[in-house]
């Protein structure tokens, strides 16, 4: 056989093994805990639209829900709204953002110092439906009001429609602040630029500056930039124990990840990717390069990864370490090991076509049990996940 034909062969063959791995691939079987195995307390629900839970030290939550609300929810009472949001948190334009898009009104964090000074964090989207981006505000909690609230940090450039948000937010043990931010969905290759804000992670401090310590990206960078190379970070945990910070990210149609963030890397989006664009054509022929950190753990088919937590406590002594993560699509709760060796579908009996159980946002309660926020339209949920 001629060489030329053997070349064209073995390039025919290469390119069919490459497009078969590119190809939407099943779900792979995984262990599964069912239902039936936890006790699971309804806190509250009747909530619209909510996004982000977080618990408060001396008892109760704070929950977001899209279209500007603040509740604060006792631990043995109704939702209670919080008054005092500023316009930037409740207008038309946030609406249609919230209703129309990803955006609205979506993190909330509470600073070290909470229970001195009441300080919160908030993420949101700014802007109208031409010009948007994601936004920063700290404000002050004092009984079921805000006060103080200042918008500290905006996303740059400005983006159109209503897609990739990011918005998650940490503190860590310095009182600086780390954000997540979306990559603009059809801006995604801001992402690799570092004059971009879309597609990173920014660490800031409280009145949004960038703080001493930063990763230096290049004499043209922008100082606040911590990690690029992201498409759209919905979970974001920093693991007091290890001084660890991790995250997730969701992919296209396909390519999910899990990353453990250091600070001054590049993630690879858009140049890497284990998914296709939602038209089923290849993003990037490449699903890892040595320029670039590969993920601990990707999802091929996505599972919608949406809130993340390490675990830690007693009441699930076995789960120490592991890292939880919400599924929107999946509609149930994931248990993947700190080295993404291992992982296991929970309560995944509870989805159902009347009710997709998306899980939005995952924490720790004070106690140890698993705070779990269920999405919806009319009805979500604050739910505490504990043993039987």
């Amino acid at each position: 056989m001629p060489r030329r034909t053997i070349r064209a062969i073995a390039c025919i063959l290469s390119v069919g093994l490459f497009s078969a791995c590119l190809e939407p691939q099943p779900a792979p079987e995984l262990p599964e805990e069912p239902s039936s195995r936890f006790r699971i307390e309804t806190v509250a629900d009747g909530l619209e639209r909510p996004w982000a839970a977080a618990p408060l030290p001396d008892g109760g939550y704070l929950v977001t829900g899209k279209l500007g609300q603040l509740w604060r929810v006792p631990a043995d009472g109704s939702p209670i709204a919080i008054g005092g949001l500023p316009e930037a948190l409740t207008g038309l334009a946030q609406q249609r953002m919230a209703t129309d898009g990803q955006g609205g009104l979506l993190d909330v964090a509470l600073s070290r110092d909470f229970a001195e000074t009441g300080t919160i964090y908030l993420s949101y989207s700014y802007g109208d439906w031409d010009a948007n981006g994601t936004a920063l505000m700290r404000a002050t909690l004092s009984g079921g009001t805000l006060s103080d609230t200042e918008t500290i940090f905006r996303v740059g450039p400005a983006k159109e429609a209503g897609s990739h948000y990011g918005g998650k937010i940490a503190v860590l043990p310095d009182d600086t602040v780390l954000l997540t931010l979306g990559d603009g969905f059809a801006l995604r290759e801001e992402a690799q630029k570092t004059t971009s804000h879309l597609g990173a992670i920014v660490r800031l401090d409280a009145q949004g500056g960038a703080p001493d310590g930063n990763p230096d990206f290049g004499d043209e960078a922008l100082p606040h930039l911590y990690s690029i190379g992201h498409r759209n970070v919905q979970g974001l945990a920093f693991d007091d124990r290890t001084r660890t910070v991790w995250a997730h990210e969701h992919g296209p149609r396909g390519g999910d990840e899990l990353n453990r963030i250091e600070a001054g890397e590049n993630y690879g989006w858009p140049i890497v990717t284990h998914g296709r664009d939602y038209q089923g054509a290849r993003i990037s022929p490449r699903e890892t390069d040595p320029r670039f950190v590969s993920p601990v753990r990707s999802w091929v088919p996505s599972i919608a990864p949406s809130g993340l937590a390490v675990y830690r406590g007693e009441l699930f002594a076995e789960w120490e370490g592991d890292l939880l993560i919400g599924g929107l699509a999946s509609g149930d709760l994931r248990r993947v090991s700190a080295d993404g060796s291992d992982e296991t579908v929970l309560l995944g009996d509870l989805k159902t076509d009347a009710d997709p159980f998306r899980v939005r946002d995952v924490d720790i309660d004070r106690d140890g049990a698993v705070l779990i926020l269920v999405e919806d339209a009319e009805n979500g949920r604050l739910l505490r996940l504990l043993p039987r």
